[in-house]
């Protein structure tokens, strides 16, 4: 259980050292995943500036929770790098072991964004995936930056 659970925001963030600490809930793990994302992807800019005018799917297996969310975010942020984009809006489902996400974004634009970091992976510090005392979803960790 985590006494994070009582926040209110679907995500936040939170420092650590010379990186940040993402934080996502949610009603499901799927849910507290996608508000995650967006907390990392706020890292680099205002998810608000961002437009949904392309799609990627990603496919993520682990043998737990924990480790699939590490996953998941590591996989953005390689579509992210490889696919020049950032993504405002997620879509994910977790069937077992299996993570499968539609993610919608845009191309960055330098100029218009004004990208304030590069992410460069997901961590295992801080890592907690579970259920808040009331009930909701809590996926977290720290992103190197």
């Amino acid at each position: 259980m985590f006494d994070e659970a009582t926040n209110s925001h679907p995500w936040t963030q939170f420092p650590h050292q010379g990186d940040v600490g993402i934080r996502g809930y949610g009603a499901s793990a799927g849910e507290a995943f996608e508000n995650a994302a967006r907390a990392m992807t706020s890292v680099v800019t205002p998810i608000g500036s961002l437009s949904a005018k392309e799609t990627t799917r990603i496919r993520c297996q682990a043998p737990n929770l924990e480790i699939l969310f590490v996953d998941w975010l590591n996989a953005l942020i390689y579509e992210m790098a490889t696919r020049q984009m950032l993504f405002r809006d997620f879509h994910v489902d977790i069937n077992g072991d299996v993570l499968r996400a539609e993610v919608h974004g845009e191309r960055v634009d330098v100029r218009h964004h004004e990208p304030a970091v590069e992410l460069k992976g997901a961590t295992m510090t801080e890592l907690k995936v579970g259920r808040g005392k009331d009930g909701r979803w809590i996926a977290q960790c720290v992103v190197d930056v």
